[in-house]
């Protein structure tokens, strides 16, 4: 079931990733601004040749690399998870990999070396897209997971109880 699960928000980040790319390409020039919710959310497309605040810009192949890397890593652990938490986490971080993988494969200006399309802007904030919220909600929840002690096989480390799951409201409200 877990295996299903890692595919589903794999394969869900990825298409809505996709989607949202190619219709910012295809409704939007590059550099506009197009307010959403005035001032804490605009659509402004820009062509990201670096990481997270542009870092990088001259290493762009080094990205390329490094998401063909933590693709196959995670999927070398697919079969290990047996932790709903755990198969949501590394789907995410999955799928918004191999959607800016995408972009580095198959964007101008060249093969491994694309710009990504990035088109989410908040106020004194990064410009991302849905594969970075993917991957950064997916680190999130491994850390939640991590605090808490829980494996990817669903057992606890440190002797804890549990399923190795995170708690249902009625389990919250007993401890």
């Amino acid at each position: 079931m877990c295996r299903i699960l890692v595919a589903l928000c794999a394969v869900g980040a990825y298409i809505v990733d996709q989607l949202t790319k190619i219709w910012v390409v295809g409704t939007m020039t590059e550099g506009q601004i197009t307010p959403v919710l005035p001032p804490l959310l605009n659509w402004h497309f820009i062509r990201n040749p670096g990481a997270a605040f542009s870092i990088g810009t001259e290493i762009t192949w080094v990205f390329t690399i490094v998401m063909v890397l933590v693709s196959v890593a995670i999927l070398t652990q697919v079969p290990k998870i047996a932790s709903t938490g755990w198969a949501v986490a590394l789907g995410l971080v999955l799928g918004g990999a191999l959607g800016n993988l995408t972009d580095r494969l198959f964007r101008e200006p060249s093969f491994g070396q694309g710009h990504v399309v990035d088109f989410i802007a908040l106020p004194n904030f990064a410009i991302f897209n849905i594969a970075d919220s993917s991957v950064v909600s997916g680190v999130v929840l491994i850390c939640l997971l991590t605090l808490r002690g829980i494996d990817m096989d669903g057992s606890r480390t440190g002797g804890g109880e549990g399923t190795g799951e995170l708690p249902g409201p009625e389990e919250s409200r007993e401890r």
